[in-house]
């Protein structure tokens, strides 16, 4: 009897023993180390862009990309937390990982997102978050990436997009990458008023959209395609057509007219009636794209005329009445419901008779040797 007495009391102070001493243990954040490795299936890139929810947001929303990941790369301090990131006593700056794969989009692609949604002439921080942490970054992981990398920022730089203001953003082997809190994963989903509000008042996207105009989203709008007798068949990603308010704002009074009430600019009075120039022609609005000028030709009619569209499926065609009780057939493009002009049976024979014609004032034009970085790298083989 004493002996089980004894066992019990035993077990009892072990038990408070145990307990007290879970208590006592400091406990430590133990965030997870991403190293990065080989994956058959899914590539990784990694980018400082300043605020990390900002990047994630943006990355989340790009076709072909899979997983964005918020974290801290490029210190001396293992495991670091928010805290001490934030104040910039770590070394680190705020990065995500983005998860994506290589058949849907491809790296040189991603660099197009993150040049659109950074400032990379500011050696300080980006937009409203200043110090260190907030520098800009790109963290290759491979000689490729690097090669990708150092190209893309020259092209930038020359082309003059920026003035004479230098590009400074960091081009640097990948680091550890340390997974940041969970608090602050998905944080534009889990606290959307607040990141909404934080995003306007920071000053970014009035930056992007000042230096990047309609072609702002070019980028994360990628587009599936294949080339069928010369042709390119897309899957192009759904289109959210702006206010009216909006189109307003973004459009001059002509193409508003023209896009969304459906009238008519000038003969031989507009900006493409006479181009001979290769390339394609977009939708004003959302960018899709519509005509390569390897199908345009002169009518005589003084509006742009092309034998065919780069892709049936992205136009519409509806019966006008406007002008009679024998009705033409408008032309709209599939996404933005833009007016583009109208389908006549008129055209030249050996393509098959049918001439589109197009109001300028509708279009957007890509020159051929800008398809890359406007984001439709894809249809340079049109021209190949």
């Amino acid at each position: 009897m004493k002996i089980f007495l004894i066992i019990i009391c035993c077990a009892i102070v072990g038990g408070v023993i145990f307990t007290l001493s879970q208590y006592m243990r400091p406990h430590t954040a133990q965030k997870e180390v991403v190293q990065v490795t080989d994956n058959t299936q899914h590539a990784v890139a990694t980018f400082s862009g300043g605020c990390f929810w900002c990047s994630e947001s943006i990355f989340e929303n790009t076709d072909g990309v899979i997983e964005v990941i918020n974290g801290y790369t490029g210190g001396t301090v293992l495991h670091p937390s928010y805290e001490e990131v934030s104040r910039g006593t770590t070394g680190h700056r705020e990065a995500v990982q983005v998860l994506y794969d290589p058949e849907m989009v491809t790296y040189h692609q991603l660099l197009e997102v993150f040049w659109r949604h950074i400032d990379p002439t500011d050696a300080g921080g980006q937009f409203a978050d200043r110090g260190t942490q907030y520098e800009t970054a790109i963290y290759y992981h491979d000689d490729t990436q690097k090669t990708i990398a150092e190209t893309s920022k020259k092209q930038l730089q020359e082309s003059g997009r920026f003035g004479s203001q230098d590009i400074v953003t960091h081009i640097e082997p990948a680091h550890t990458f340390f997974v940041a809190e969970d608090n602050h994963q998905d944080y534009h989903i889990k606290n959307g008023t607040h990141f909404t509000r934080y995003a306007q008042r920071s000053g970014r996207h009035a930056y992007s959209k000042k230096f990047w105009g309609d072609t702002l989203h070019a980028a994360q709008k990628h587009h599936t395609c294949t080339i069928k007798n010369d042709v390119a068949v897309c899957d192009v990603q759904a289109f959210v057509r702006p206010s009216d308010t909006e189109l307003q704002s973004m459009l001059t009074p002509l193409q508003y007219n023209v896009t969304q009430r459906g009238e008519t600019e000038k003969a031989f009075d507009n900006a493409y009636w006479d181009t001979k120039d290769a390339g394609i022609y977009v939708d004003v609005v959302s960018g899709e794209p519509l005509f390569s000028s390897t199908d345009k030709y002169d009518s005589g009619t003084g509006w742009p005329s092309f034998t065919r569209p780069i892709d049936a499926e992205m136009i519409i065609e509806k019966p006008d009445y406007r002008l009679s009780s024998h009705p033409r057939t408008e032309i709209r493009s599939k996404n933005a419901d833009s007016h583009l002009g109208h389908v006549f049976n008129d055209g030249p024979a050996e393509t098959g008779g049918q001439r589109y014609c197009v109001n300028s004032a509708a279009l957007k034009f890509i020159p051929k040797d800008d398809l890359e970085k406007e984001g439709y790298g894809e249809y340079v083989s049109l021209f190949e």
